[in-house]
């Protein structure tokens, strides 16, 4: 993993290890849409672990937030810890969820990111994941972005955005993501689309599931407002070391799909 990243640098933490490696981490941000000064709220799940990981549910709970590390990286590239602020909403040890609160200073997308790693039944694991929100002025007309789409945070495996999470996205509109591994295109992996309230088909569900090309891209078009979870898992046998016998990696990115999109009108 490569720690001279500054952004991975701020994120990455060495982790104790992790309570499940079987269930998936990620984020959502609510709302999608606000104006700068208002409030967003970030929570994390735990869950995605039935059918082989083919659905959308959650199911227990991160135990502990020294296992964790989420960040807000501003339009301007400046980062705030949302850890400190983070409050459990479950009653018991493995019930609810981990939710932050975000005031967003000025206009432009925000992107929250999480990361972890550790060893878990002899293999070492490492998970991130992403959502985004923007924050303008308009909701009716909000500002166009100024320059691309945020760039990589330098997770191990990670998705990267090629069509705006906000702006133009809505029913039959794609959602392109570009899969890189160790910060190169990663060709020929399996990527699911999984809408929520959807629980995918055995095996490859050509519905909601995509193969990355040589350039690591692939996309999926939705057909109805939802909020949609976008995963991927490799696993590495050869990836071995003291106390580890192979290394898995997972990537997590979830879009609020609205059911009609008003900006783009």
């Amino acid at each position: 993993m490569p720690a001279s990243h500054p952004i991975l640098a701020a994120i990455c933490l060495t982790l104790s290890p992790l309570q499940v490696w079987a269930h998936d981490t990620w984020l959502e941000a609510a709302p999608r849409l606000v104006r700068p000064d208002d409030v967003v709220h970030v929570g994390l799940f735990l869950g995605n672990h039935g059918n082989d990981h083919r659905d959308f549910k959650i199911a227990s709970k991160v135990g502990s937030l020294d296992e964790v590390q989420i960040k807000v990286v501003g339009p301007d590239g400046r980062i705030t810890d949302l850890v400190p602020g983070m409050v459990d909403l479950g009653y018991a040890p493995k019930e609810g969820f981990w939710s932050g609160r975000f005031v967003p200073a000025a206009e432009g997308l925000h992107c929250v990111g999480h990361f972890r790693q550790g060893v878990r039944h002899g293999a070492l694991g490492f998970k991130g994941g992403k959502t985004y929100f923007l924050a303008s002025e308009s909701l009716d007309k909000p500002a166009q972005p100024r320059g691309p789409l945020p760039g990589p945070l330098g997770h191990p495996l990670e998705f990267l955005l090629e069509s705006h999470p906000v702006l133009g996205c809505g029913p039959d509109k794609p959602i392109v993501v570009k899969l890189l591994f160790k910060g190169r295109p990663l060709a020929d992996q399996v990527v699911s689309f999984i809408p929520r309230g959807t629980t995918l088909a055995e095996g490859f569900d050509a519905a909601h599931e995509r193969r990355t090309d040589a350039a690591g891209r692939c996309s999926y078009t939705p057909t109805e407002g939802n909020v949609i979870l976008v995963v991927t898992h490799l696993v590495k046998p050869d990836e071995k070391g003291q106390g580890f016998e192979k290394t898995a990696y997972a990537a997590t990115l979830v879009i609020d799909v609205p059911q009609r999109c008003s900006c783009c009108d």
